[in-house]
Protein backbone atom coordinates (compact mmCIF):
# COMPACT_ATOMS: atom_id res chain seq x y z
CA UNK A 1 0.00 0.00 0.00
CA UNK A 2 1.23 3.11 -1.30
CA UNK A 3 1.08 6.43 0.03
CA UNK A 4 2.40 10.08 -0.40
CA UNK A 5 4.66 10.64 2.43
CA UNK A 6 5.71 6.61 2.54
CA UNK A 7 5.06 3.33 2.15
CA UNK A 8 3.13 1.60 4.83
CA UNK A 9 3.75 -2.16 5.05
CA UNK A 10 0.64 -3.82 5.75
CA UNK A 11 1.30 -7.13 7.80
CA UNK A 12 -0.78 -10.52 6.51
CA UNK A 13 -1.37 -13.05 8.96
CA UNK A 14 -0.58 -16.25 7.18
CA UNK A 15 3.21 -14.14 7.10
CA UNK A 16 3.07 -13.66 10.74
CA UNK A 17 1.97 -16.76 11.61
CA UNK A 18 4.30 -18.66 9.18
CA UNK A 19 6.99 -16.59 11.73
CA UNK A 20 5.39 -17.67 14.80
CA UNK A 21 4.03 -14.64 15.26
CA UNK A 22 0.31 -13.83 16.76
CA UNK A 23 -1.03 -10.29 16.37
CA UNK A 24 -3.53 -8.90 18.74
CA UNK A 25 -5.97 -8.02 16.29
CA UNK A 26 -7.52 -9.31 12.85
CA UNK A 27 -8.35 -6.34 11.02
CA UNK A 28 -11.15 -7.28 8.58
CA UNK A 29 -11.17 -5.09 5.43
CA UNK A 30 -14.62 -6.34 4.10
CA UNK A 31 -15.38 -6.10 0.70
CA UNK A 32 -15.77 -2.16 0.43
CA UNK A 33 -13.04 -1.97 2.17
CA UNK A 34 -11.33 -3.87 -0.67
CA UNK A 35 -12.85 -3.30 -3.74
CA UNK A 36 -14.86 -0.17 -3.64
CA UNK A 37 -12.51 3.47 -4.57
CA UNK A 38 -14.44 5.27 -2.51
CA UNK A 39 -14.13 2.85 0.63
CA UNK A 40 -10.55 1.78 0.15
CA UNK A 41 -9.59 5.23 1.26
CA UNK A 42 -10.88 4.24 4.60
CA UNK A 43 -9.31 1.52 4.57
CA UNK A 44 -6.51 3.63 3.91
CA UNK A 45 -6.71 5.91 6.67
CA UNK A 46 -7.51 3.08 9.38
CA UNK A 47 -4.13 1.37 8.51
CA UNK A 48 -2.32 4.64 8.52
CA UNK A 49 -3.46 5.03 12.39
CA UNK A 50 -3.01 1.25 12.89
CA UNK A 51 0.41 2.31 12.02
CA UNK A 52 0.73 5.37 13.49
CA UNK A 53 -0.09 4.03 16.81
CA UNK A 54 1.92 0.76 16.74
CA UNK A 55 -1.19 -1.46 16.95
CA UNK A 56 -0.38 -5.41 16.43
CA UNK A 57 -2.62 -6.12 13.80
CA UNK A 58 -3.03 -8.07 10.60
CA UNK A 59 -4.85 -8.78 7.49
CA UNK A 60 -5.99 -12.35 6.21
CA UNK A 61 -4.97 -10.49 2.09
CA UNK A 62 -6.49 -13.39 -0.09
CA UNK A 63 -7.66 -15.29 2.22
CA UNK A 64 -10.31 -13.20 3.08
CA UNK A 65 -14.11 -13.51 1.88
CA UNK A 66 -17.37 -12.35 2.37
CA UNK A 67 -18.66 -12.44 6.13
CA UNK A 68 -22.04 -13.74 4.56
CA UNK A 69 -24.08 -10.69 5.15
CA UNK A 70 -25.51 -10.14 2.22
CA UNK A 71 -26.36 -13.90 1.36
CA UNK A 72 -28.46 -13.96 4.51
CA UNK A 73 -30.05 -10.48 4.34
CA UNK A 74 -30.82 -11.32 0.97
CA UNK A 75 -32.81 -15.09 1.75
CA UNK A 76 -29.43 -17.63 0.45
CA UNK A 77 -29.11 -18.83 3.91
CA UNK A 78 -27.29 -21.63 2.29
CA UNK A 79 -24.38 -19.85 0.96
CA UNK A 80 -24.14 -18.25 4.12
CA UNK A 81 -23.46 -20.68 5.83
CA UNK A 82 -21.06 -22.31 3.54
CA UNK A 83 -19.60 -18.41 4.13
CA UNK A 84 -19.59 -18.23 7.73
CA UNK A 85 -18.08 -21.82 8.28
CA UNK A 86 -15.17 -21.11 5.88
CA UNK A 87 -14.29 -17.87 7.57
CA UNK A 88 -14.81 -19.39 10.83
CA UNK A 89 -12.31 -22.46 9.95
CA UNK A 90 -9.41 -19.92 8.72
CA UNK A 91 -10.21 -17.37 11.60
CA UNK A 92 -9.81 -20.53 14.47
CA UNK A 93 -7.02 -21.80 12.56
CA UNK A 94 -5.13 -18.38 13.19
CA UNK A 95 -6.33 -18.34 16.93
CA UNK A 96 -7.71 -14.98 16.44
CA UNK A 97 -9.42 -13.52 19.71
CA UNK A 98 -10.45 -9.85 18.15
CA UNK A 99 -11.38 -8.59 15.03
CA UNK A 100 -11.39 -5.10 14.14
CA UNK A 101 -13.55 -3.86 11.02
CA UNK A 102 -14.51 -0.60 10.05
CA UNK A 103 -17.73 -2.27 8.36
CA UNK A 104 -21.18 -2.67 10.77
CA UNK A 105 -22.50 -5.36 8.95
CA UNK A 106 -19.62 -7.13 9.57
CA UNK A 107 -19.36 -6.78 12.69
CA UNK A 108 -23.31 -7.42 13.65
CA UNK A 109 -22.47 -10.75 11.78
CA UNK A 110 -19.26 -11.87 13.72
CA UNK A 111 -20.35 -10.63 17.11
CA UNK A 112 -24.34 -11.87 16.62
CA UNK A 113 -24.18 -14.74 14.79
CA UNK A 114 -20.81 -16.64 14.34
CA UNK A 115 -21.01 -17.81 17.59
CA UNK A 116 -23.92 -20.09 15.86
CA UNK A 117 -21.10 -21.68 14.35
CA UNK A 118 -18.62 -22.08 16.84
CA UNK A 119 -16.89 -18.59 15.99
CA UNK A 120 -16.28 -16.91 18.96
CA UNK A 121 -14.34 -13.79 19.10
CA UNK A 122 -14.42 -10.00 20.12
CA UNK A 123 -15.87 -7.90 17.55
CA UNK A 124 -14.75 -4.46 17.88
CA UNK A 125 -15.68 -1.59 15.07
CA UNK A 126 -13.43 0.77 14.39
CA UNK A 127 -15.36 3.92 16.38
CA UNK A 128 -15.35 1.93 19.28
CA UNK A 129 -11.37 0.87 19.54
CA UNK A 130 -10.83 4.50 18.43
CA UNK A 131 -12.71 5.61 21.91
CA UNK A 132 -11.09 3.78 23.64
CA UNK A 133 -7.43 5.11 22.18
CA UNK A 134 -8.58 8.07 23.04
CA UNK A 135 -10.29 7.09 26.46
CA UNK A 136 -6.73 5.15 27.75
CA UNK A 137 -5.04 8.87 25.82
CA UNK A 138 -3.39 6.70 23.50
CA UNK A 139 -4.42 8.91 20.76
CA UNK A 140 -5.39 12.88 21.11
CA UNK A 141 -6.15 15.23 18.62
CA UNK A 142 -4.51 18.73 18.46
CA UNK A 143 -5.48 20.22 14.79
CA UNK A 144 -7.95 22.44 14.67
CA UNK A 145 -8.31 21.42 10.82
CA UNK A 146 -12.02 21.35 11.43
CA UNK A 147 -12.86 23.88 13.88
CA UNK A 148 -14.46 25.83 11.79
CA UNK A 149 -16.45 23.14 9.99
CA UNK A 150 -20.20 21.75 10.92
CA UNK A 151 -20.50 18.26 10.97
CA UNK A 152 -23.32 15.83 11.49
CA UNK A 153 -22.94 12.03 12.00
CA UNK A 154 -25.35 9.46 10.14
CA UNK A 155 -26.28 6.02 12.49
CA UNK A 156 -25.74 2.98 10.33
CA UNK A 157 -28.64 0.57 11.24
CA UNK A 158 -26.43 -2.49 12.22
CA UNK A 159 -23.95 -0.10 14.52
CA UNK A 160 -26.66 1.37 16.08
CA UNK A 161 -30.18 -0.14 16.37
CA UNK A 162 -29.24 -3.61 15.71
CA UNK A 163 -26.18 -3.48 18.39
CA UNK A 164 -26.81 -0.17 20.44
CA UNK A 165 -23.72 1.58 19.75
CA UNK A 166 -24.73 5.28 19.26
CA UNK A 167 -22.31 6.65 21.96
CA UNK A 168 -18.44 5.48 20.47
CA UNK A 169 -18.81 7.28 17.53
CA UNK A 170 -20.20 10.76 19.16
CA UNK A 171 -17.37 10.33 21.63
CA UNK A 172 -14.75 10.40 18.84
CA UNK A 173 -16.12 13.19 16.90
CA UNK A 174 -16.06 15.12 20.11
CA UNK A 175 -12.79 14.79 20.43
CA UNK A 176 -12.12 16.85 17.36
CA UNK A 177 -12.41 19.97 17.42
CA UNK A 178 -15.52 21.48 15.17
CA UNK A 179 -18.83 22.27 15.61
CA UNK A 180 -21.20 18.74 15.39
CA UNK A 181 -25.36 19.01 15.09
CA UNK A 182 -27.86 16.48 15.37
CA UNK A 183 -29.94 15.21 12.16
CA UNK A 184 -33.91 15.50 13.02
CA UNK A 185 -34.05 11.72 13.24
CA UNK A 186 -31.10 10.61 15.21
CA UNK A 187 -29.80 7.38 17.60
CA UNK A 188 -32.84 4.90 17.74
CA UNK A 189 -34.87 6.98 15.81
CA UNK A 190 -31.92 7.56 12.71
CA UNK A 191 -33.95 6.85 9.48
CA UNK A 192 -31.69 4.45 7.59
CA UNK A 193 -29.52 5.26 4.86
CA UNK A 194 -31.24 2.83 2.42
CA UNK A 195 -28.72 0.15 1.48
CA UNK A 196 -29.05 -2.71 4.32
CA UNK A 197 -30.32 -5.35 3.92
CA UNK A 198 -29.07 -6.11 0.48
CA UNK A 199 -31.07 -3.23 -1.07
CA UNK A 200 -28.08 -1.71 -2.63
CA UNK A 201 -27.66 -4.28 -4.81
CA UNK A 202 -31.35 -4.28 -6.13
CA UNK A 203 -33.85 -1.42 -7.64
CA UNK A 204 -35.71 0.22 -5.11
CA UNK A 205 -39.58 -0.21 -4.57
CA UNK A 206 -41.54 1.67 -5.76
CA UNK A 207 -42.45 5.07 -3.35
CA UNK A 208 -43.13 8.66 -3.22
CA UNK A 209 -39.35 8.82 -2.00
CA UNK A 210 -36.02 6.77 -2.25
CA UNK A 211 -34.88 6.41 1.80
CA UNK A 212 -31.82 7.66 0.66
CA UNK A 213 -32.66 10.94 -0.86
CA UNK A 214 -34.95 11.35 2.12
CA UNK A 215 -32.07 10.90 4.61
CA UNK A 216 -29.56 13.27 2.73
CA UNK A 217 -32.56 15.86 3.20
CA UNK A 218 -32.43 14.96 6.80
CA UNK A 219 -28.38 16.02 6.56
CA UNK A 220 -29.30 18.92 4.31
CA UNK A 221 -31.53 20.74 7.34
CA UNK A 222 -28.67 20.71 9.53
CA UNK A 223 -26.77 22.90 7.00
CA UNK A 224 -23.44 20.71 7.68
CA UNK A 225 -20.32 21.12 6.05
CA UNK A 226 -19.47 17.34 6.39
CA UNK A 227 -22.13 14.46 6.71
CA UNK A 228 -20.19 11.47 8.51
CA UNK A 229 -20.68 8.28 8.28
CA UNK A 230 -19.09 4.70 9.83
CA UNK A 231 -20.20 2.52 7.40
CA UNK A 232 -19.39 1.69 3.82
CA UNK A 233 -22.85 1.26 2.30
CA UNK A 234 -23.91 4.15 4.67
CA UNK A 235 -20.77 6.24 2.42
CA UNK A 236 -22.09 5.45 -0.71
CA UNK A 237 -25.30 6.37 -0.21
CA UNK A 238 -24.95 9.69 1.25
CA UNK A 239 -22.38 10.15 -1.47
CA UNK A 240 -25.08 9.66 -3.93
CA UNK A 241 -27.92 11.51 -2.35
CA UNK A 242 -25.08 14.45 -2.43
CA UNK A 243 -24.90 13.95 -5.89
CA UNK A 244 -28.96 13.70 -6.68
CA UNK A 245 -29.22 17.24 -4.39
CA UNK A 246 -26.08 18.78 -6.49
CA UNK A 247 -24.46 19.17 -3.40
CA UNK A 248 -21.17 16.93 -3.43
CA UNK A 249 -19.06 20.39 -4.37
CA UNK A 250 -20.25 22.13 -1.15
CA UNK A 251 -20.51 19.04 1.27
CA UNK A 252 -18.00 16.31 1.78
CA UNK A 253 -18.91 12.68 3.22
CA UNK A 254 -16.18 11.33 5.37
CA UNK A 255 -16.04 8.44 7.54
CA UNK A 256 -14.74 8.64 10.93
CA UNK A 257 -11.28 6.93 10.42
CA UNK A 258 -11.00 9.97 7.69
CA UNK A 259 -11.02 12.89 9.99
CA UNK A 260 -8.75 11.47 12.52
CA UNK A 261 -6.50 10.42 9.88
CA UNK A 262 -6.42 14.40 8.31
CA UNK A 263 -6.60 15.51 11.76
CA UNK A 264 -3.25 13.54 12.90
CA UNK A 265 -1.63 14.68 9.07
CA UNK A 266 -1.02 11.13 8.47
Amino acid sequence: MSENKRKIEVPVMADLFAKGEKPEYLFWVGSAGAFDDRYKKVTRAFVKILTHLNISYAVLGVEESSSGDIARRTGNEMLYQMQAMSNIEILNGYEVKKILTCDPHAFNTFKDEYPDYGGNYEVIHHTQFLYQLIKEGKLSITSDLFKDKILTYHDPCYLGRANGEYEAPRKVLNAIPSKKVEMRRNKSFSLCCGAGGGQMFKEAEKGDKEVFIERIEDALETNADIVVTACPYCMVMMTDGLKYKNKEGQIKNYDIAELIEQSLEL
